[in-house]
């Protein structure tokens, strides 16, 4: 470890970095790599689960409200570990970049002080409808996690404002370098705002969808092939599904913006030496010593993709000044990332494409073994691409913090040794990670053994023992 360490110092105090640059970032890339994973449970799981709820309700289906009671104690406990993980990521960003938070912090701190709204909101409506299970009537309990959903929705928006405008400036005044005004819907609603956040809900969705469908396609492959199990596949998966071609579509607008506004981010993806006409689009490679190595190139494909045109001029690298030009790993990084991200994407529509077909066979959940498997694992790979999606828009900005205003190793401290804070905050997350862990698997035994108490009727919210009081009919009756 010493070594690597050394050589990697050597490399940032040679660039004039400062020493507490490279823990500072790997810090920032753990944690937010961490806290992405439970973004999509924040915002697009509990949406799963209030459709089940209405699903359960609208069609007198126990399966559906068992799913969705079941869904909801899941939510809540990885909404805890969010707010765990989330405010570590808050006190990182006054400890790690003042900078950052000293310069820009009446403008880059507006977003996050909406996020804490909608934070508190969703704390709130979390809590209502987990304790309201059998203690309200059925509808008005369903409404109260509608603001849940909205919650996470608008807390996500909140913070990719933040990003986005890290990404394009605006909405501030600045003189001799400091801010004097500041226009919060500016800042708010940036120029990048609209496309990064819905590129964001949208990843989210599949994210979450092909995780928890993955998790019943798995039991169904261990045999349980029953209702309740086919239900949990078909919902979620079927989100995630929907989902997918609008984020091609999503990505290839947000991809066209970023040629438009952020040339020298586009450069990096498309692994660009030279602004040229007529450029390929690369697919793998590395950059070394200022030269693409070992791609394939498609002819013209750059190019057409960013203009719809092969003469379009698609400015690279040599635009960019000397002392603000990425080294060639992160340029090698940002392209690869971008193509696993977009690989993952297509191949996760040619999945949802296969599951329409074999579902429009058969009227049912299709149980084709090879098929399951591959919606075993889609969602790690959904999740592999939401880490690249935040590799290229996070590494793609470099060596600027905010683009234009601030240099990352301007706005890091230099107080201190990193290191063992980032150990500290390692060791955190690996007790966290292991509770959680701990926390759902004792959830799903519970839940095993309640499957084995009376065919599972027992834990069935609204049940027939409910049923008179809260007038709801069950899959076994009428309700009042």
């Amino acid at each position: 470890m010493r070594p690597i360490l050394a050589v990697a110092h050597e490399v940032y105090a040679a660039a004039g970095d400062p020493p507490q640059l490279l823990p500072a970032r790997e810090m920032m890339a753990f944690t937010l790599g961490f806290h992405i994973v439970l973004v999509p449970f924040g915002v697009a799981f509990t949406f799963l689960m209030l459709l089940m709820n209405y699903r359960g309700l609208r069609r007198r289906d126990a399966d559906a409200l068992l799913l969705a009671r079941r869904w909801s104690q899941v939510s809540a406990v990885l909404f805890a570990v969010g707010a765990v993980s989330g405010t570590v990521l808050s006190f990182e960003m006054g400890l790690l970049w003042p900078g950052l938070m000293g310069r820009f912090g009446a403008a880059f701190g507006f977003p996050f002080a909406i996020e804490g709204l909608f934070f508190f909101l969703e704390a709130i409506f979390v809590a209502v409808y987990i304790y309201g299970w059998d203690r309200m009537a059925p509808w008005p309990h369903f409404w109260t996690g509608v603001p849940v959903v909205l919650a996470g929705v608008g807390g996500t928006a909140s913070v990719v404002a933040a990003n986005a405008w890290m990404n394009r400036p605006g909405g501030i005044t600045l003189q001799d370098g400091a801010v004097v005004d500041v226009r919060p819907a500016q800042v708010f609603f940036n120029g990048a705002f609209s496309y990064e956040v819905l590129h964001m809900l949208l990843a989210a969705y599949m994210v979450a969808g092909f995780i928890v469908a993955g998790v019943y396609a798995a039991g169904m492959l261990r045999g349980r092939r029953t209702r309740y199990h086919r239900l949990g596949l078909v919902v979620p998966f079927t989100v995630a599904a929907v989902a997918t071609p609008l984020q091609v579509l999503v990505g290839d607008v947000a991809a066209r913006e970023v040629f438009q506004h952020e040339p020298a981010k586009f450069a990096a993806i498309e692994m660009l030496p030279r602004t040229a006409t007529h450029v390929p689009e690369t697919l793998g490679g590395v950059m070394v010593n200022g030269e693409r190595r070992y791609g394939i190139d498609i002819p013209s494909g750059a190019s057409l993709l960013s203009g719809f045109s092969p003469s379009t001029l698609v400015r690279g690298l040599d635009q960019i000044p000397p002392q603000y030009r990425p080294p060639d790993r992160l340029v090698t990084i940002v392209h690869l990332a971008f193509d696993v991200m977009v690989g993952i994407g297509f191949a996760l529509l040619a999945l949802s494409l296969w599951f329409a077909i074999a579902w429009w066979r058969r009227r049912a959940v299709p149980e084709n073994p090879w098929l399951l498997r591959a919606v075993a694992v889609s969602g790690a790979l959904a999740l592999v691409a939401l880490w690249c999606g935040w590799v290229v828009t996070e590494v793609g900005r470099q060596p600027w913090t905010v683009v234009g205003l601030l240099l990352t190793r301007d706005a890091v401290t230099t107080a201190g040794n990193l290191w063992l804070f980032f150990a500290g905050t390692l060791l955190l997350y690996v007790a966290v990670g292991a509770g959680t862990f701990a926390v759902l698997r004792l959830l799903r035994r519970r839940w095993a053994e309640g499957e084995a108490v009376e065919g599972g009727d027992a834990d069935v919210p609204y049940g027939p023992s409910k049923a008179r009081d809260l007038g709801v009919g069950t899959a076994g009756g009428e309700g009042r």
